[in-house]
């Protein structure tokens, strides 16, 4: 029975088995509420269990199955999951221009970048850099433009008025002249080029052709905008990827984006360099057969289809042959059987040597990525699917193929 002003806490239990613990005469007892504020604070300061073990056991203790949920709630999840995929992918797809535009500037500044780093190795300020290849490249561009156009414009124009007068000509060959006869392709032909109608089912009409013009326009100011943009800040751009990567795997994932970068760079760089050779070649050929009238419009012509994997030198080799079979049927043939030639040397010798450390693919795969580009996205799709390709094709045999061999 505690005695008047003592703490029945801090009293001390006896025991029947345990006798109580003597206490000197000489050491005065520690006050109740000292005793107290002392327990308190060991109570307190116990080490609590770890948080892991504690998570884990809690965890493994309230999992729930999915088949003890109500119905009504795994529906409503799978309604908003379901709604927020479709939406994000309507999403991408109202701005596939944009994308397409995004990716089609990043890959010209990876194929510009060697250049600006040749400025920068050698002293020059990276913002300086870019400037001094961004007016050469504009330069070079209005200089082409001012000096083409007129010339191209005037070719075409002569082009269109005589096409009837070639199409004409060609009767005189028996078997196109029984296959006209029979199905009268050659009047048409003539019907529709002379009635003005092939401008305007090109463009739709004034209405339609102002809108093709405004749509070249935006998507030229957006895409050289965007050009400047990535090469310019394309060090931070890199940094910030390699970023998101863990510590432990940021070297692995540095030299894989570095290889993917170079890739699609050495691509798109590589590609400048064979259309320029098959303009080259295209123009001195024209001249020496006599196509001298066309040879600028037709040479823009290889040019622009030599940026078409795959069919592209197919469709300017037909196109070309057709005007020089419609002057002559020897300087028809000579022609084909050149473009023909220069085919088979540009896929055999010239690509080979170009891309041989850039892109690296099977030719089926080539052609796969090619085709389906060009189905997706049309023209920048088949251009842009072939480094594309390759960068995913780097990943397959660096990454994946090495979990898989550990497995």
């Amino acid at each position: 029975m505690p005695t008047a002003g003592q703490d029945p806490v801090a009293t001390p239990r006896v025991s029947a088995t345990t006798p109580p613990t003597p206490r000197s005469a000489g050491t005065p007892s520690a006050p109740p509420s000292t005793r107290s504020w002392l327990r308190k604070w060991r109570r307190t300061t116990q080490p609590t269990p770890p948080d892991l073990s504690d998570g884990l056991t809690a965890r493994s203790e309230h999992r729930t199955s999915l088949l003890d949920r109500n119905p009504f709630q795994i529906g409503f999840f799978l309604t908003i999951g379901a709604l927020a995929a479709f939406g994000l992918v309507q999403t991408v797809i109202s701005l596939k221009t944009v994308v397409v535009l995004v990716m089609l500037s990043l890959a010209i500044a990876l194929g510009l970048n060697p250049v600006v780093e040749w400025f920068h190795h050698r002293g020059v300020r990276r913002g300086v850099a870019v400037l001094l290849v961004a007016l050469a490249v504009i330069s070079v561009l209005t200089l082409a433009g001012w000096a083409l156009v007129p010339v191209i414009t005037e070719q075409v124009n002569v082009l269109l008025l005589q096409a009837p007068g070639y199409l004409e000509n060609l009767r005189q060959n028996p078997q196109i002249a029984a296959f006209d006869a029979q199905f009268h392709v050659i009047d048409k032909a003539v019907t529709y080029l002379a009635s003005g109608e092939l401008l305007g089912g090109l463009f739709g009409g004034l209405v339609g052709a102002g809108q093709v013009v405004a749509g070249v326009v935006f998507s030229v100011i957006i895409t050289t905008v965007l050009t400047l943009y990535f090469l310019t800040t394309l060090p931070m751009i890199k940094e910030v990827i390699y970023q998101v990567a863990p510590a432990s795997r940021r070297p692995r994932v540095k030299y894989l984006a570095n290889e993917m970068f170079k890739r699609v760079g050495g691509y798109v760089s590589g590609l400048f360099i064979v259309v320029l050779i098959a303009m080259s070649v295209a123009y001195l050929f024209l001249n020496i057969v006599g196509l001298t009238q066309y040879a600028l419009a037709l040479t823009v012509v290889v040019g622009m289809f030599a940026f078409v994997p795959l069919v592209g030198t197919t469709i300017s080799m037909i196109i070309v042959s057709i005007v020089a079979f419609s002057t002559s049927p020897t300087t028809g043939l000579i022609t084909l059987v050149f473009f023909l030639a220069y085919q088979q040397f540009d896929a055999y010798f010239i690509q080979p040597r170009i891309f041989s450390h850039s892109v690296q693919i099977p030719a089926v795969l080539v052609m796969l990525a090619a085709i389906s580009g060009g189905l997706l996205l049309g023209f920048v799709g088949a251009v842009l699917a072939i480094p594309t390709t390759a960068a995913l094709l780097l990943l397959y045999r660096e990454v994946l193929v090495p979990h898989l061999d550990r497995t």
